[in-house]
């Protein structure tokens, strides 16, 4: 499915990179720019930084004259208005809309979503153009987003209705400590918890039993297990040092 992100009349050259970052980050790389302040835009230093390395968004960016120019290929456009017009098309979240397009039958073979200027925003002759105005929910008392949050927003809900991404892991995956070290880390546990006078030996009551249940729950790994034996060997090194 063919989609394009489409920047009307855009005044400020720091947009159009973190436009091009934004798509970027969601998979999307077909950008076009409709008479925009700047004709050296995508070349523009501030346009460069915005962009954060995604300047093959920027190589394959195209500017032209018209939106009728900008919409080869696309069969359905979306304008993004907060606002909704009089006599426009339907006015839906993102995340409502997309749910009618994909999975289904019936889903556009390409789409486009349209935004607007930063002073002014999108014209009602193009917003009349459009088959649905894209509002995104936000705070009634302050609704205003900045062009490039506001591209970020659209990039993510679609990427999330085509499939998404896989979410990477930060870390690369501990292994679970078995039973046996978990068992060798109590009884080192023990042996300073007695040393620090913290546990009778003579009367242990279940202090143990419920630390095995507190770690079992816990679910630790192994390198858990190293840290804590380390605790209990500090205690053992704390309580042979002479007092005084």
């Amino acid at each position: 499915m063919k989609t394009r992100f489409i920047l009307i009349h855009t005044s400020h050259a720091g947009n159009v990179g973190a436009a091009a970052r934004a798509m970027k980050v969601m998979g999307f790389d077909d950008l076009v720019l409709v008479a925009p302040r700047w004709p050296n835009v995508l070349r523009r230093e501030e346009t460069i930084q915005r962009a954060s390395g995604a300047l093959d968004v920027l190589d394959k960016a195209r500017i032209v004259g018209t939106l009728d120019e900008a919409l080869e290929g696309i069969d359905t456009l979306c304008a993004t208005a907060m606002t909704p017009r009089d006599f426009g098309p339907p006015t839906l979240s993102p995340r409502d809309c997309f749910a009618q397009w994909v999975p289904g039958p019936s889903h556009p073979q390409g789409v486009g979503f349209l935004f607007g200027s930063e002073r002014f925003g999108m014209r009602n002759e193009d917003v009349y153009r459009c088959h649905v105005a894209l509002s995104i929910p936000s705070n009634p008392a302050f609704g205003s987003l900045n062009l490039g949050a506001a591209l970020q927003v659209i990039a993510y809900e679609w990427r999330v209705a085509l499939g998404g991404f896989d979410v990477s892991p930060a870390t690369s995956p501990t292994q679970a400590a078995d039973a046996q070290q978990v068992a060798g880390m109590l009884a080192h546990w023990e042996q300073a918890l007695v040393a620090i006078g913290y546990l009778d030996p003579e009367s242990p009551k279940k202090l143990m039993p419920r630390l095995n249940q507190l770690f079992n729950r816990a679910g630790v790994n192994q390198e858990e297990v190293h840290i804590l034996r380390g605790v209990a060997k500090a205690m053992l090194q704390a309580a042979e040092r002479p007092k005084g």
